[in-house]
Protein backbone atom coordinates (compact mmCIF):
# COMPACT_ATOMS: atom_id res chain seq x y z
CA UNK A 1 0.00 0.00 0.00
CA UNK A 2 2.57 2.17 -0.04
CA UNK A 3 2.21 3.51 -3.57
CA UNK A 4 -1.20 4.45 -2.39
CA UNK A 5 -0.54 5.85 0.46
CA UNK A 6 1.85 8.29 -1.05
CA UNK A 7 -0.71 9.81 -3.23
CA UNK A 8 -2.78 9.66 -0.32
CA UNK A 9 -0.46 12.46 0.65
CA UNK A 10 0.24 14.03 -2.71
CA UNK A 11 -3.39 14.47 -3.10
CA UNK A 12 -3.96 16.20 0.83
CA UNK A 13 -1.28 18.67 -0.32
CA UNK A 14 -4.12 19.66 -2.98
CA UNK A 15 -6.28 20.26 0.07
CA UNK A 16 -4.70 24.16 0.32
CA UNK A 17 -5.40 24.38 -3.59
CA UNK A 18 -8.66 26.51 -4.78
CA UNK A 19 -11.16 24.20 -5.79
CA UNK A 20 -13.50 25.73 -9.07
CA UNK A 21 -16.52 24.49 -9.39
CA UNK A 22 -16.71 22.02 -6.76
CA UNK A 23 -19.89 19.57 -6.33
CA UNK A 24 -21.08 17.78 -3.24
CA UNK A 25 -20.79 13.94 -4.37
CA UNK A 26 -18.93 10.77 -3.66
CA UNK A 27 -19.56 9.78 -0.02
CA UNK A 28 -21.07 13.55 0.75
CA UNK A 29 -17.70 14.87 0.19
CA UNK A 30 -16.86 18.10 -2.23
CA UNK A 31 -14.99 17.09 -5.41
CA UNK A 32 -13.03 18.73 -8.43
CA UNK A 33 -12.11 17.12 -11.39
CA UNK A 34 -8.52 17.29 -12.73
CA UNK A 35 -6.93 16.16 -16.03
CA UNK A 36 -3.52 15.31 -15.30
CA UNK A 37 -3.10 11.50 -15.27
CA UNK A 38 0.39 11.45 -15.52
CA UNK A 39 0.06 11.84 -11.73
CA UNK A 40 -1.13 8.09 -12.01
CA UNK A 41 1.73 6.13 -14.10
CA UNK A 42 0.63 2.85 -11.93
CA UNK A 43 -2.91 3.48 -13.30
CA UNK A 44 -1.67 4.41 -16.87
CA UNK A 45 0.34 1.43 -17.14
CA UNK A 46 -2.31 -1.09 -16.31
CA UNK A 47 -4.31 0.33 -19.33
CA UNK A 48 -1.51 -0.27 -21.45
CA UNK A 49 -0.55 -3.43 -20.83
CA UNK A 50 -4.21 -4.62 -21.00
CA UNK A 51 -4.24 -3.65 -24.18
CA UNK A 52 -1.60 -5.27 -25.19
CA UNK A 53 -2.30 -8.39 -23.08
CA UNK A 54 -5.76 -8.41 -24.94
CA UNK A 55 -3.89 -8.32 -28.07
CA UNK A 56 -2.06 -11.30 -27.27
CA UNK A 57 -2.96 -14.62 -28.79
CA UNK A 58 -2.13 -18.08 -27.29
CA UNK A 59 -2.72 -21.77 -27.31
CA UNK A 60 -4.78 -23.09 -24.77
CA UNK A 61 -2.25 -25.59 -23.70
CA UNK A 62 0.57 -23.25 -23.32
CA UNK A 63 2.08 -23.04 -19.69
CA UNK A 64 2.26 -19.18 -19.86
CA UNK A 65 -1.35 -17.60 -18.80
CA UNK A 66 -2.75 -15.87 -21.90
CA UNK A 67 -5.36 -14.43 -24.10
CA UNK A 68 -6.68 -18.03 -24.55
CA UNK A 69 -6.88 -18.79 -20.69
CA UNK A 70 -8.92 -15.39 -20.38
CA UNK A 71 -11.53 -17.14 -22.29
CA UNK A 72 -13.08 -17.96 -18.95
CA UNK A 73 -13.54 -14.09 -18.01
CA UNK A 74 -14.79 -13.33 -21.46
CA UNK A 75 -17.35 -16.25 -21.64
CA UNK A 76 -18.58 -14.87 -18.49
CA UNK A 77 -19.17 -11.34 -20.00
CA UNK A 78 -20.93 -12.69 -22.87
CA UNK A 79 -23.12 -15.07 -20.59
CA UNK A 80 -24.92 -12.22 -18.74
CA UNK A 81 -25.04 -9.62 -21.77
CA UNK A 82 -28.13 -10.05 -22.06
CA UNK A 83 -29.11 -9.50 -18.61
CA UNK A 84 -30.41 -5.89 -17.23
CA UNK A 85 -27.46 -3.26 -16.65
CA UNK A 86 -28.34 -3.73 -12.71
CA UNK A 87 -28.04 -7.31 -12.53
CA UNK A 88 -24.60 -6.63 -15.28
CA UNK A 89 -23.38 -4.91 -11.91
CA UNK A 90 -24.30 -6.91 -9.37
CA UNK A 91 -23.06 -10.26 -11.34
CA UNK A 92 -19.30 -8.44 -12.43
CA UNK A 93 -19.18 -7.48 -8.33
CA UNK A 94 -19.86 -10.76 -7.14
CA UNK A 95 -17.30 -12.22 -9.96
CA UNK A 96 -15.00 -10.49 -8.86
CA UNK A 97 -15.53 -10.60 -5.22
CA UNK A 98 -15.04 -14.62 -5.40
CA UNK A 99 -11.14 -14.27 -6.02
CA UNK A 100 -8.68 -14.29 -3.02
CA UNK A 101 -7.35 -11.51 -1.44
CA UNK A 102 -3.59 -11.36 -1.36
CA UNK A 103 -1.26 -8.84 -1.22
CA UNK A 104 0.78 -7.30 -3.18
CA UNK A 105 4.04 -8.18 -1.63
CA UNK A 106 3.51 -11.75 -1.67
CA UNK A 107 2.52 -11.39 -5.33
CA UNK A 108 4.40 -9.52 -6.77
CA UNK A 109 7.31 -8.47 -3.80
CA UNK A 110 6.17 -4.87 -4.24
CA UNK A 111 4.20 -2.87 -1.56
CA UNK A 112 2.04 -1.95 -4.24
CA UNK A 113 1.31 -2.77 -7.52
CA UNK A 114 -1.85 -2.13 -10.01
CA UNK A 115 -2.60 -5.26 -11.84
CA UNK A 116 -4.27 -6.07 -14.93
CA UNK A 117 -7.26 -8.12 -15.00
CA UNK A 118 -5.10 -10.84 -16.76
CA UNK A 119 -2.57 -10.72 -13.92
CA UNK A 120 -5.60 -10.70 -11.05
CA UNK A 121 -7.41 -13.83 -12.72
CA UNK A 122 -3.82 -15.18 -12.70
CA UNK A 123 -2.47 -14.41 -9.22
CA UNK A 124 -5.65 -13.26 -7.47
CA UNK A 125 -5.14 -9.62 -6.02
CA UNK A 126 -5.55 -6.89 -3.50
CA UNK A 127 -8.61 -3.79 -3.25
CA UNK A 128 -7.28 -1.78 -6.60
CA UNK A 129 -7.02 -5.18 -8.55
CA UNK A 130 -10.57 -5.95 -7.63
CA UNK A 131 -11.82 -2.81 -8.22
CA UNK A 132 -10.09 -2.33 -11.97
CA UNK A 133 -11.41 -5.51 -13.52
CA UNK A 134 -14.71 -4.51 -12.37
CA UNK A 135 -14.38 -1.60 -14.24
CA UNK A 136 -12.92 -3.11 -17.32
CA UNK A 137 -15.46 -6.24 -17.03
CA UNK A 138 -18.24 -2.91 -17.36
CA UNK A 139 -16.91 -1.12 -19.97
CA UNK A 140 -16.88 -4.46 -22.16
CA UNK A 141 -20.22 -4.82 -21.61
CA UNK A 142 -20.77 -1.23 -22.55
CA UNK A 143 -21.12 0.94 -19.52
CA UNK A 144 -20.07 4.12 -20.01
CA UNK A 145 -16.50 4.87 -18.55
CA UNK A 146 -17.40 8.43 -18.13
CA UNK A 147 -19.52 6.88 -15.23
CA UNK A 148 -17.01 4.80 -13.52
CA UNK A 149 -14.07 5.10 -11.34
CA UNK A 150 -11.74 3.47 -9.04
CA UNK A 151 -12.04 5.43 -5.56
CA UNK A 152 -9.36 5.28 -3.36
CA UNK A 153 -10.44 5.66 0.53
CA UNK A 154 -9.44 6.05 4.08
CA UNK A 155 -11.11 3.23 6.16
CA UNK A 156 -11.68 4.71 9.02
CA UNK A 157 -12.69 1.41 10.98
CA UNK A 158 -9.42 0.02 10.09
CA UNK A 159 -7.58 2.94 9.94
CA UNK A 160 -6.00 1.94 6.83
CA UNK A 161 -6.07 2.65 2.73
CA UNK A 162 -8.54 0.72 0.42
CA UNK A 163 -9.74 1.04 -3.28
CA UNK A 164 -13.38 0.53 -4.46
CA UNK A 165 -15.24 1.04 -7.87
CA UNK A 166 -17.80 3.81 -8.06
CA UNK A 167 -20.71 3.75 -10.91
CA UNK A 168 -23.03 6.73 -11.51
CA UNK A 169 -26.74 4.91 -11.52
CA UNK A 170 -29.44 7.25 -11.88
CA UNK A 171 -29.22 9.53 -9.24
CA UNK A 172 -27.39 7.09 -6.77
CA UNK A 173 -23.69 6.17 -6.95
CA UNK A 174 -23.10 2.77 -6.44
CA UNK A 175 -20.46 0.82 -4.91
CA UNK A 176 -18.57 -2.25 -5.77
CA UNK A 177 -16.40 -3.61 -2.61
CA UNK A 178 -14.33 -6.57 -2.45
CA UNK A 179 -15.04 -6.57 1.47
CA UNK A 180 -19.05 -6.22 0.75
CA UNK A 181 -20.65 -8.61 -0.70
CA UNK A 182 -23.67 -6.98 -2.56
CA UNK A 183 -23.76 -3.44 -4.80
CA UNK A 184 -24.67 -1.09 -2.10
CA UNK A 185 -25.26 3.01 -2.33
CA UNK A 186 -22.39 5.04 -1.45
CA UNK A 187 -25.09 6.71 0.61
CA UNK A 188 -24.84 3.72 2.99
CA UNK A 189 -21.47 3.71 3.77
CA UNK A 190 -19.98 5.89 6.52
CA UNK A 191 -16.20 4.37 7.21
CA UNK A 192 -15.17 5.64 3.80
CA UNK A 193 -13.24 8.75 3.20
CA UNK A 194 -12.58 9.63 -0.22
CA UNK A 195 -9.49 10.80 -0.93
CA UNK A 196 -8.99 10.89 -4.75
CA UNK A 197 -10.64 8.94 -7.60
CA UNK A 198 -9.69 8.08 -11.33
CA UNK A 199 -11.19 6.68 -14.68
CA UNK A 200 -9.78 6.73 -18.22
CA UNK A 201 -10.24 10.39 -19.04
CA UNK A 202 -9.69 12.26 -15.42
CA UNK A 203 -9.10 12.51 -11.64
CA UNK A 204 -10.72 14.03 -9.18
CA UNK A 205 -9.50 15.01 -5.60
CA UNK A 206 -11.81 14.94 -2.79
CA UNK A 207 -12.29 17.00 0.15
CA UNK A 208 -14.87 17.42 3.19
CA UNK A 209 -17.77 19.57 2.81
Amino acid sequence: MQYIATLLLITISFSAVAVNNPAIALFGYIESPRSNLNLFPQWLSVLERHMKEMATEGLCDARVFNRCHMREWLSFLQSISDLSADEQIRMVNGYANKKDYILDIENYGLDDYWATPKLFLQNNGDCEDYAIIKMISLKRLGFDVNKMRVVVVQDTNQKIAHAVMSIDRYDDILILDNQIEEVISHRNIFHYVPVYSVNERSWWMHLPE
